[in-house]
């Protein structure tokens, strides 16, 4: 194993993540379960945008779907993503505020 193929896995999420189409949707779905239907209506987005995103989201093992009759309900099951949210929605907030102040 080199130096760098523990870092191979974070990286990959991080790649996953760094669109902000994709950071929306994980944020939407940290704690809500949704479906595309309504992910599209809230990002006024196609639904082939939605979904496109929705793969690679899922595809890296950030999102899983939920069948519920005939829709797939989605929802962030990588506990390394919520808590690398919850830090980068937190430095955001610190950052609004500090502009609030200025």
């Amino acid at each position: 194993m080199n130096k760098f193929q523990q870092y191979e896995e974070k990286a990959e999420l991080l790649k996953a993540l760094a669109h902000p189409i994709r950071l929306c949707i994980v944020d939407g779905l940290i704690n809500n379960e949704c479906n595309v239907t309504r992910m599209r209506e809230c990002l006024d987005l196609p639904q082939s945008t939605v979904s496109q995103h929705l793969g690679i989201l899922k595809s890296r093992g950030i999102i899983r779907g939920r069948r519920q009759g005939t829709e797939i309900c989605y929802t962030v099951t990588n506990e390394l993503v919520k808590d690398l949210m919850k830090v980068l929605m937190n430095v955001v907030a610190h950052n609004r505020s500090l502009e609030r102040k200025d």
